[in-house]
């Protein structure tokens, strides 16, 4: 897609209108365009969105950009941050202006949603064996010289599906062998030998291109510093050696792919000591969260516990709830639930408390529970807590609270809302 077609793609989503499709927002907004309603620079608070309503802050979201551009340039890391994360073609603009070599995904929709938006190189973090998908690929690459596409391939079979389906090509279809992260892992080749028989397989096609190997490193199995260093260590001595073996031969350059949100440092650590190829290395860094990052899971996980030196992301979301029941001293209920709120990985978290336009720590107040559009809130007796009252929820996995609302306001932090980011899952 020519760069002109995506900018006004992008600029499409500001001439959306605003509706009933979108919760969270002012009701007498109603048929203003998302462009004209970030214009009016409404206040979170008091500009007449109603609750529940998430929010992503400008400021943290910025930083978060700007840290891991500053992390991979730092580490020699080209970086094509995972997409599926928050599915906002907004932010994978922002990521590959903040230096993103392209966009990583999962599944053959998400990279028609960024193809629609412009992206020109996506990284399918999962094989592909839909023959409907891949000529929508094969149709993509023959009409766009400048279109890069990479995806894995693990096995010999998924290999012949994808050139009997890729048949009238004219571009091949690049793809990286998947190394499993150990027995009983996820998807990947579980042993060296079957990676050299799925090469060969490739290698046999007109249609696809062998241009290097990736794996992640998050399904290691009881994961911890010195398996994980382990497994990717494997990862790069099987792209040595396909190397020597002349897989290579005719590429500009040889992708190597890893790295989660949980084990980036290790990631950077290992493929520094790439040694040298036939051809230049391309260290492909996946990490997704970081975006919005968390209150909860990723912020246990993250790499920068271990390297504080190197700066520390924040959470960017908060959601916004109201108590809508205080049916005694020791409950309270707010009006979200499963519908609004990450809960697969931990409950959300009571953060701060908004009365009369002044704001203060939850003190004494827990969440213990989630129904469908409803909070559990424990209260102790120190806990100032009424009717009316706005909650400040933090959140736990950046990917399911995204997955949760098409239209994110995004707020300065006296909370202004500056900006709105359209999702689509």
């Amino acid at each position: 897609m020519p760069a002109d077609t995506a900018a006004e793609s992008l600029a499409r989503l500001a001439a959306e209108r605003v509706d009933h499709r979108f919760k969270g927002l002012p009701p007498d907004a109603d048929g203003l365009t998302v462009g004209e309603l970030a214009d009016q620079r409404r206040n979170l608070f008091t500009g007449g969105f109603a609750t529940p309503v998430l929010a992503l802050s400008a400021e943290r979201l910025e930083h978060n950009l700007r840290l891991m551009e500053t992390y991979a340039a730092r580490h020699g890391l080209a970086f094509a941050p995972h997409g599926k994360t928050s599915m906002a073609p907004q932010l994978f603009q922002r990521q590959i202006e903040h230096g993103a070599w392209g966009i990583t995904l999962a599944v053959p929709h998400q990279a028609r949603v960024a193809r629609a938006f412009g992206t020109r190189r996506i990284f399918l973090a999962n094989e592909l064996v839909d023959a409907a998908s891949l000529r929508w690929v094969s149709a993509e690459l023959d009409a766009d010289p400048d279109f890069r596409f990479v995806c894995y391939v693990d096995s010999v079979r998924g290999v012949e599906l994808m050139d009997a389906a890729l048949g009238g090509s004219v571009r091949p279809v690049d793809v990286v062998v998947e190394l499993a992260a150990g027995e009983g892992a996820r998807t990947g080749v579980r042993t060296e030998a079957e990676c050299a028989a799925v090469a060969d397989a490739v290698a046999r096609t007109r249609t696809l291109r062998l241009v290097g190997v990736a794996g992640y490193e998050g399904e290691v199995p009881k994961a911890d510093q010195e398996r994980v260093t382990a497994w990717l260590r494997r990862l790069v001595a099987l792209a040595a050696g396909f190397d020597e073996a002349g897989r290579f031969e005719g590429l500009d350059e040889i992708v190597v792919s890893a790295g989660g949100s949980a084990w980036f440092d290790a990631v950077a650590e290992v493929f520094a000591e790439i040694p040298g190829l036939s051809r230049p290395v391309l260290r492909l860094l996946r990490s997704g969260a970081y975006v919005s990052h968390d209150d909860g899971h990723y912020r246990k996980l993250t790499p920068f516990n271990r390297v504080p030196e190197e700066g520390a992301l924040e959470p960017a979301f908060r959601l916004w709830t109201q108590v809508v029941s205080r049916p005694s001293a020791e409950q309270a209920f707010v009006n979200a639930g499963k519908r609004d709120a990450a809960y697969d990985l931990d409950l959300p978290f009571a953060q701060v408390v908004r009365r009369d336009g002044a704001e203060r720590p939850a003190t004494g107040v827990s969440v213990t529970g989630l129904s469908d559009q409803h909070a559990w809130l424990s209260t102790t007796p120190e806990a100032d807590l009424e009717v009316g009252d706005w909650v400040g929820l933090g959140l736990s996995h950046p990917c399911t609270s995204f997955d949760k609302w098409q239209l994110i306001p995004v707020v300065a932090a006296d909370g202004t809302v500056v900006d709105y980011v359209r999702t689509f899952f």
